[in-house]
């Protein structure tokens, strides 16, 4: 099947990063600490490296921005930035400087596994959330740290082991999590479906600049080879590193938790960054803005002016230092269309789809078949959505010609006035297999006078043990969106059985039909915004 032997190359490719990298880390790290230590002395004004006792008896490296003319004895608030997936120490350093700047002590670490911190990687587990608290209380013996004010934040796998940490440590009081994760199983296995190029890339990178842990190695093996006899044990060991499971505590510590999401994210889809929103019942704040995963704040890394970066030193101005500037008054929800420039405000996440839905009935039935690319795809990790936000170009299709064997096709009419889409589209239909198990992708495109479809959102679906030849009705929720269809356009929702972001478990042959039963008719839900 495509699928083994993509996933075959995936993981040749992973095994050759960990034979060619990894070792010759473990071995440079000693002569790579000595040039930190020796650079010290040439360092920034405010900043100094330090070796950081991590859980464990690991060391991790680090650095510290001290307050800009820190006075003698005067404690300031502290904030600890972990670093990304592959990132190492002066990652953050851009941003670290104008916290300082601003009144902060400001600890940066290299996560552990990566570069030259000690211990190897353990993906948001139990020693990385143990690793922030011996952080902060290294940070409390040895600098100007105030322990009453103390705040966590992160980019990607800075943000995810930040909002875990706040579930474990009463002692965070603000968290900024930008483009994470508060659901693992969610961001990369949803719809029961391995998110192929946004696994392999994490893979890939972990083996690159770290050391992988042999929990994580069985457990990245088992997931491209589509183990499903392993299936439970990968969600539970993805479960414990879900900031969504221990939502309670997080609300029972009571931090103040800000959230920052692309909506064309590839590694972490919005929808479950706006699930977990909902649940926090402290103060709280979400942003979804277009761009893939972190390009929304990517700019900011580099000293450069930006939105997320701004709202992030407002809300923990707020929050570890008590300034009222306005971040808790505006509407918590703020997000921006993928179509125009403009923030919108919204009280709550079930408010942005405010004008209600729109059904889009899909009363045709539609057989096709299997294991062969239509044409539509959600686009390749990373680049995709990055001209979406740059250059409002999204994957694009042309819809005519499609090939009807292998897509089904329903299009509404055209609109005789903008629909300006926001929140999650949802699709129900029924689905009849020849085979017990298979994948099938759901789009919904925008679609032109001239037939070219430019992609609104995109999801996979895939069932196991089904009986061959019986009906079943499917729920699934495309990824979370904010986009306007121009006048005399029309929406069209199109389904195929391969996409080169997700691994397809369709066996030879299969085939799949879409109906729609008079009891249970089949349609397409659609969230919009009032005119």
């Amino acid at each position: 099947m495509e699928r083994t032997t993509t996933a075959a190359a995936v993981a040749a490719l992973l095994a050759a990063a960990a034979l060619g990298l990894a070792p010759h880390q473990a071995q440079a790290a000693p002569a790579g600490t000595a040039a930190i230590t020796a650079d010290a002395s040439a360092a920034p004004s405010g900043l100094s490296f330090h070796d950081i006792p991590g859980s464990g008896g690991i060391t991790l490296k680090g650095n510290v921005f001290a307050p800009s003319g820190a006075e003698s004895g005067r404690k300031y608030p502290l904030i600890v930035l972990p670093t990304s997936w592959g990132m190492p120490q002066i990652e953050y350093i851009a941003q670290a400087k104008k916290l300082a700047d601003s009144g902060y002590v400001v600890v940066s670490y290299t996560s552990r596994g990566f570069w030259l911190s000690g211990g190897q990687i353990e993906v948001a587990g139990p020693p990385d959330i143990a690793d922030v608290s011996a952080v902060i209380d290294w940070a409390l013996a040895s600098t100007a740290a105030d322990a009453d004010h103390i705040g966590l934040g992160g980019v990607s796998y800075g943000a995810g082991i930040s909002l875990l940490a706040s579930a474990h440590d009463p002692r965070i009081k603000a968290v900024v999590a930008m483009s994470g994760w508060a659901d693992l199983i969610e961001s990369i296995y949803s719809g029961r479906t391995q998110h192929l190029q946004a696994a392999g890339m994490l893979g890939a990178a972990g083996y690159l600049t770290g050391r992988p842990g042999p929990e994580l190695q069985s457990i990245l093996g088992d997931f491209l080879g589509s183990r499903l006899d392993r299936e439970q044990q990968m969600i539970e060991w993805g479960r414990k590193r879900s900031a969504a499971e221990h939502v309670d505590r997080i609300n029972a510590n009571g931090a103040a938790i800000m959230l920052g999401n692309a909506w064309g994210d590839t590694i972490f889809p919005p929808n479950q960054y706006a699930k977990f929103y909902e649940r926090l019942t402290g103060p709280k704040r979400l942003e979804f803005r277009p761009g893939d995963h972190a390009t929304a704040e990517g700019t900011g890394l580099l000293g450069l002016p930006n939105d997320t970066w701004t709202n992030a030193h407002r809300w923990f101005d707020r929050y570890l230092k008590g300034e009222h500037n306005g971040v808790d008054t505006e509407a918590p929800v703020q997000i921006k269309s993928r179509s125009n420039d403009g923030y919108e405000g919204y009280a709550d996440w079930k408010s942005v789809g405010s004008a209600g839905t729109e059904k889009l009935a899909l009363s045709d039935s539609e057989h096709l078949f299997a294991n062969v690319d239509s044409g539509a795809n959600g686009g390749i990790i990373f680049l995709s959505s990055i001209l979406d936000q740059f250059v409002k170009a999204p994957p694009a299709a042309s819809i005519p010609l499609l090939p009807r064997a292998f897509a089904a096709v329903w299009q509404s009419g055209r609109y005789d006035e903008p629909r300006r889409i926001r929140g999650t589209v949802e699709l129900h239909t029924t689905v009849t297999p020849t085979k017990a198990d298979g994948t099938f992708v759901a789009y919904l495109y925008d679609v032109g006078p001239l037939g070219i479809g430019k992609l609104v959102s995109n999801a996979p679906y895939t069932f196991h043990g089904r009986a061959p030849g019986q009906a079943f009705g499917v729920d699934l929720e495309l990824f979370s969106t904010a986009y306007d269809v121009p006048e005399g356009h029309r929406l069209a929702l199109v389904v195929d059985t391969v996409d080169p972001l997700y691994i397809e478990h369709n066996p030879t042959g299969a085939q799949l039909t879409f109906s729609s039963p008079g009891t249970d008719p089949s349609y397409v839900s659609v969230p919009l915004r009032e005119q």
